[in-house]
């Protein structure tokens, strides 16, 4: 037994049948699997949550059209080595043999000339590139190599999910079935796993492990007395990478530099992506500061951009400069607000035209229809300002801003006031 593989590994599914959760991807008739059963198999990205099933679901691809299959980690390799298995390839394209999948998992972790290496052999179909990503493609993959993919997301799997994985490895696994297991209570597993299912197997096979009984009643408690002192044996990154993100960004919100500076340590100590980091503080700045501090927005992309050109461990310090700042700083979400309550209000009313005197004009028939007449431009006037609606009718007078209560949208407010009346009742 000790020379078994992790129960995670054991349940692998081995074809699109056995997969838990992805119907929407590998359902009967869905997109992803009529892709495979067609053979014509673009390069893919697959962007989802850990435990979700993207490294079983290249493997499986591979299996199924009967492919060589290469696998790469971006932590640990380099452009040697997709250099390495390009040439492989080309061996085996030469001979007339079926091209090879390239698999490399985090691929967001390869830098742009690791991610540039990948181009030509993808151009010309050398191999077939999958990759795998927990972060935002569109943010963490070159254009040019995103735009010769099709990108996959893959969700959470969910309570039904989770419990059928349950299930299935007490019938199949060949250890599991063999003890005398019942599960009375399973909203702690569950709720551990955070909809990961290589998680779930993991802390189903550590509390196993932890009963000396021949009978084994499975509860919460049990699940919290057992696993939660040992959640690093299965998760390098800490319970964490969604909780501790989210610690860090509301204590940053809650303008606390101490929790801040804390649960940045904390994800810096996981090894969690510092890039990731100051993505998110830079979303912050805009999200919940705002207009309070304009600076903080500015801050934020500049501490991107250094960590980006710096690297670690150095970035550290930039990273606690920045969140010490956002959490110390004037807070307010109006911009968030806004934006929100003027896309509920395209929702509702639709495409409503643009009234005549804010349309360009750039022929004469245009300007005979009433194009841009009596617009009036606000740089002729006193003070910069010119009394118009830049509102369709129909909606005329909706105020859709609400400066927040802070220095700076409070003067803001004030200027509202003076230049609009009751217009907006600023």
């Amino acid at each position: 037994m000790n020379n078994l593989p992790p129960l995670a590994e054991r349940m692998r599914p081995k074809n699109l049948d056995d997969c838990v959760g992805q119907k929407h991807l590998v359902g009967q008739g869905a997109v992803l699997r009529k892709a495979i059963e067609s053979g014509n198999l673009p390069s893919i990205l697959f962007w989802g949550p850990p435990g979700v099933g993207k490294t079983t679901l290249a493997y499986i691809i591979s299996q199924q059209l009967d492919r060589p299959f290469f696998s790469l980690s971006a932590i640990n390799s380099g452009v040697k080595d997709v250099r390495e298995v390009i040439e492989k390839a080309s061996v085996l394209k030469a001979e007339g043999q079926n091209l090879p999948i390239l698999f490399i998992d985090e691929i967001h972790r390869f830098s742009k000339s690791q991610q540039d290496s990948l181009l030509g052999a993808v151009e010309r179909g050398i191999v077939t590139l999958i990759g795998a990503t927990t972060e935002n493609p569109s943010f963490e993959v070159i254009s040019a190599l995103l735009s010769r993919c099709q990108v996959y997301i893959l969700q959470p799997l969910n309570e039904d999910d989770l419990v059928s994985l349950l299930q299935k490895a007490q019938k199949e696994d060949e250890v599991i079935r063999k003890k005398n297991i019942t599960i009375k209570e399973n909203e702690a597993l569950l709720r551990l796993s955070g909809g990961d299912a290589r998680k779930l197997l993991n802390i189903f096979e550590l509390l196993v492990n932890a009963f000396d009984t021949k009978k084994i009643t499975i509860t919460n408690d049990a699940v919290l007395e057992h696993v939660q002192q040992n959640m690093a044996l299965y998760d390098k990154a800490g319970e964490q990478h969604y909780d501790i993100i989210s610690a860090f960004i509301k204590s940053m919100r809650g303008s606390d530099p101490n929790g801040a500076v804390y649960w940045l340590a904390r994800m810096i100590t996981g090894g969690e992506d510092p890039l990731f980091i100051a993505r998110r503080m830079l979303i912050l700045a805009a999200e919940d500061i705002g207009n309070a501090n304009p600076n903080a927005l500015l801050l934020a992309q500049s501490c991107f951009n250094a960590v980006n050109v710096i690297g670690m461990p150095e970035s550290q310090l930039i990273l606690s400069q920045t969140a010490i700042y956002l959490a110390t700083s004037a807070k307010s979400n109006s911009a968030t607000t806004a934006i929100g309550a003027a896309m509920e209000l395209v929702r509702q009313t639709g495409d409503l035209p643009v009234p005549l005197h804010l349309r360009n004009a750039p022929t004469k028939l245009m300007k005979n229809l009433g194009y841009g007449k009596d617009y009036k431009y606000a740089h002729s006037y006193e003070g910069n300002f010119a009394d118009l609606d830049f509102l369709p009718a129909e909606i005329k007078g909706t105020k859709i801003y609400n400066p927040g209560n802070n220095a700076r949208e409070n003067e803001s407010k004030e200027k509202l006031k003076k230049l609009w009346g009751d217009r907006y009742k600023y």
